[in-house]
């Protein structure tokens, strides 16, 4: 197979936002329901995937000249700094080391449901949709017998972290079982093999595994669609309530308001809004502890970073651990030698050598799972008053469109090469 030809790199443009401070919505799983609490320490035979010092204990970094020291007093017991682009490992701690994941869970959830049903889709939740969601889950608030979009029930997965939406969009795509089937194998095409998904939502199961290193491979295959980035990135939205009649007997839709979680994104009383911040997902359970992972941008330089359940009990230590990793990173880039790198999917290297574009980052279209989907379609920003009310008043991420032309045909390109499409701010709502 001829070498790939190289593709223009885009820049992404983010600005800080600045919101007020959201009350936390942390709800976990009863320990009764939980699985065994995971060893102390990790295994000495962990996955190679993606170089051989991630899969050693321990600290991996190689400081260059200028290279900042790495920040003190981290506690998680897994964590990992990548260039969401070139794929370059910056740092990483414990990177294969398989944990329980909680909600962020939910980004291979999405990268792996998102693409089939339009947004616009309608559907009336039956009472058997919403069977078996875990004790003490994190709820959007769904109503049975009521209808809603699929773009309302994406904001209750993104935003909430709402175990009833999830179950609710498995039932539309063939049930919980089919789901998680469907996930295994989306995980297993991504190569992150350390991840075994047994409940679609994240709650605590025993055998439902993944690791610092699987979740930046799903978060990066997933920010690859323009939903999930929207998704990801809106700040508060707009979400139907109950049914009810008004005073002259007309029936009305209630809403209310919601918040995303994710305290680099919407701020808190101890945590600020991360300059530069664009997502991802965060999550917390009794077994998995706090986990997250979060993409930012600063002068053009795009960095993940996933960041497992810290030992110190401090409110919101999983952001702060995982905002002074960002700050490490942006100082660190071009300075630190990668320790290692992340995989392309399993099917690029076997994409056709002839130039297409590809457009397939939006819902309901064909094409638009694994390693198929680079790109947006469309030249518009997304305002932040779109779609039914979800707004990203001072988010730090939007949407640009734009289709991303891949020269090679592949989505990922055998040297691992992965420009994330442009983004840009979105316009605030007055």
């Amino acid at each position: 197979m001829p070498a790939p030809m190289p593709t223009a790199r885009r820049a992404l443009l983010v600005t800080a936002a600045v919101l007020t401070a959201v009350p936390s919505l942390v709800l976990t799983a009863p320990a009764a329901q939980a699985a065994p609490k995971p060893t102390a320490k990790p295994p000495s035979d962990m996955s190679t995937v993606g170089g051989a010092r991630l899969g050693t204990p321990g600290t991996q970094v190689d400081l260059g000249s200028g290279a900042p020291v790495l920040p003190k007093g981290l506690t998680a017991r897994s964590w990992i700094v990548a260039d969401a682009e070139s794929g370059d490992v910056l740092a990483a701690h414990n990177a294969h080391w398989r944990l329980a994941p909680a909600s962020t869970m939910k980004m291979l959830f999405a990268d792996t449901v998102l693409p089939k049903f339009p947004k616009s889709t309608e559907h009336k939740v039956l009472p058997s949709d919403l069977a078996g969601i875990g004790a003490g889950s994190s709820m959007v608030g769904i109503k049975e017998n009521e209808t809603y979009t699929v773009h309302d029930l994406w904001l209750g997965v993104f935003l909430r972290s709402g175990n009833d939406a999830v179950h609710v969009l498995s039932a539309m795509n063939g049930g919980v079982k089919n789901t998680v089937r469907e996930m295994n194998e989306h995980a297993e095409e991504l190569q992150a093999l350390d991840t075994h998904v047994v409940s679609p939502d994240g709650y605590d199961a025993p055998g439902q595994v993944s690791s610092a290193y699987d979740l930046t491979l799903i978060a990066r295959s997933g920010l690859q669609k323009k939903d999930f980035r929207e998704y990801c990135s809106t700040v508060s939205a707009k979400f139907p309530g109950a049914t009810t009649k008004n005073k002259k007997g007309k029936k009305v839709r209630e809403e209310f308001e919601i918040q995303n979680t994710n305290r680099l994104l919407s701020g808190d009383s101890d945590v600020d809004v991360y300059q530069g911040i664009a997502g991802v997902k965060n999550g917390n359970t009794t077994n998995a502890g706090a986990t997250f992972t979060g993409v930012a941008e600063r002068n053009g330089k795009v960095l993940l970073v996933t960041v497992m359940n810290p030992a110190k009990q401090e409110h919101n230590e999983v952001y702060k651990e995982t905002a002074r990793l960002f700050d490490w990173g942006f100082k660190a880039a071009g300075k630190a030698r990668p320790v290692g790198e992340l995989v392309p999917p399993r099917s690029a290297a076997q994409a056709s050598p002839q130039p297409r574009a590809s457009a397939s980052g939006e819902t309901g279209q064909a094409g638009g799972g694994a390693a198929g989907t680079a790109g947006t379609a469309g030249t518009r920003p997304v305002s932040g008053a779109a779609d039914g009310g979800s707004r990203g008043a001072g988010t730090a991420l939007g949407i640009a469109a734009g289709a991303l032309v891949l020269l090679a045909g592949a989505a990922f390109l055998v040297n691992r090469r992965w420009p994330l499409p442009d983004l840009v701010r979105r316009r605030s709502r007055p």
